[in-house]
């Protein structure tokens, strides 16, 4: 168990979506050092977890001012490639949303260095969905997480992988709730073609 009561490890699916989200050592795009994962299930169900992940990169004192994570705290951690294979079958054989494209890019960024296979499910970008769902938050905050935060009535720490994860799943979920539509691309089993 981590701080915020995260998973020690991922829990077994299937699940409706997968919310994810990276924390970075630098600004280099693949410098992944935290991993958060939010698994739903059809009931809406949330279980959260997050792995720390050495980046084998320095890091920047902006990073780990923003999220609190520094080379001390992933000296016992393992690099990408270990943790990305753990978690490669779950990831791919679900419908994965992110709150902007941030987190596809940095994963993408992550398994071109090590020369890893790309994921290739379908992402789902819940800073889109947030502005279909309340359009008058343009202007006023904007739809980032620290404003829906506020606007939604959110309970997370900002800038934790696993609870920003978890804070991406709340969004598509209220935002349903909001308009009444259920996400039709976001369904169990979407991908059952697992890799060879």
């Amino acid at each position: 168990m981590n701080k915020f009561g995260h998973l020690p490890t991922p829990p077994d699916g299937p699940f409706r979506f997968i919310a994810l989200d990276v924390e970075t050592a630098s600004r280099a795009a693949g410098s992944i050092c935290q991993i958060g994962l939010c698994f739903v299930s059809d009931t809406g169900t949330m279980q959260t977890y997050s792995v720390l992940v050495d980046p084998e990169d320095p890091f920047e004192a902006f990073n780990t001012e923003l999220h609190g994570i520094s080379a001390e705290t992933v000296r016992d951690a393992a690099t990408f490639p270990t943790v990305y294979a753990a978690l490669f079958d779950r990831l791919n054989t679900h419908s994965l949303v992110q709150h902007s494209t941030f987190d596809e890019k940095v994963m993408t960024a992550a398994c071109a260095r090590y020369d890893l296979p790309m994921l290739t499910s379908h992402w789902t970008n819940s800073v889109k969905v947030a502005r279909q769902a309340w359009p008058a938050l343009k202007g006023a905050g904007g739809h980032g997480l620290a404003n829906l935060k506020k606007h939604l009535g959110l309970s997370f720490h900002h800038h934790d992988a696993g609870e920003d994860a978890r804070a991406a799943a709340c969004v598509i979920l209220k935002a349903e709730e909001t308009t009444g539509v259920r996400l039709a691309h976001l369904k169990t089993n979407r991908q059952l073609n697992l890799p060879i």
